[in-house]
């Protein structure tokens, strides 16, 4: 495996370390802090953006007026999904894609709508090669490695040459709109084998759990931009990670009256969110 600490470059006071230095010195945890403190105090540009709660779609809100277009102006990367839970959505590069329930995937129209996306404008701070095949458990360690506080945001885009990734897409759901894990329990699961394709996704701290999907939410989509979907697992024969590492975290939240009326606090919240994102 071989790895680099190398970010790109946007200006000489930014983060950069050497990878061998993570494991041969004990002050390695402190180094990483102070160095993404600095990063960051630097970048305020670099911010979350958040339609709506996941919450609400436990809830059962799957509509909304905000569009694709309307989360294109916030971000340029990110994820979520469409108004009557028609599917996932994966943005990289300002494209935005719908990945369906059959497994395939088309682009976005402008006017789509979307009940909860989260997004970002990508700026990679660290940028990690993988010449041998890992597991997406591997990955993820590789990302606490670099990024070792739990109270920060990280945006992550692998792109490679994939052994497999296990998907699963949730149907469209029609009025009057049922809970989430009850619209999950038929949802379709495809294994895609062998194939280029990109991974976007975000690593969200604990206490989002509700606000967010705490932890890893992953989101993929082949090189054809044929197909894709939720991802429930990946090994991946070889390619690039980079992370973004970001503090600042902006919620709108809808008006309609489904929202108002809905319990967003449910007391099996936690476990709900489980079951739907893993």
């Amino acid at each position: 495996m071989k790895t680099s600490f190398n970010h790109i470059e946007r200006d000489n006071s930014d983060i950069t370390h050497n990878h061998k230095n993570t494991h041969s010195s004990c002050n390695c945890t402190q180094e990483i802090i102070t160095s993404l403190n600095h990063y960051i105090n630097k970048h305020p540009e670099c911010t979350i953006y958040q339609n709506s709660l996941m919450s609400s779609l436990i809830a059962g809100v799957y509509d909304s007026n905000v569009t694709i277009a309307d989360l294109l102006k916030h971000g340029d990367f990110g994820l979520g999904t469409f108004n009557h839970l028609d599917g996932e959505l994966v943005a990289f590069d300002s494209n935005v894609f719908q990945l369906r329930s059959d497994g395939s995937a088309r682009e976005a129209r402008p006017d789509q709508g979307s009940p909860f996306a989260v997004m970002t404008f990508f700026k990679p701070d660290i940028t990690h090669q993988f010449s041998d095949p890992v597991s997406q458990q591997q990955v993820h360690n590789i990302i606490n490695q670099y990024v070792p506080s739990d109270n920060l945001f990280c945006a992550i885009k692998i792109e490679g040459e994939f052994e497999l990734v296990k998907t699963r897409t949730v149907p469209r759901q029609e009025p009057p709109y049922v809970p989430m894990l009850e619209a999950i329990e038929n949802q379709p699961i495809f294994t895609f084998h062998d194939e280029m394709g990109i991974i976007a996704g975000f690593r969200s701290p604990q206490f989002t759990q509700g606000l967010n999907v705490a932890g890893f939410h992953e989101h993929y989509i082949n090189h054809q931009r044929e197909g894709g979907g939720h991802v429930l697992d990946y090994q991946l024969k070889k390619g690039t990670l980079q992370i973004g590492v970001i503090s600042r975290f902006t919620i709108d939240l809808p008006h309609q009256s489904t929202f108002l009326e809905a319990n967003l606090m449910p007391d099996d919240l936690h476990q709900a969110i489980e079951q739907a994102e893993n």
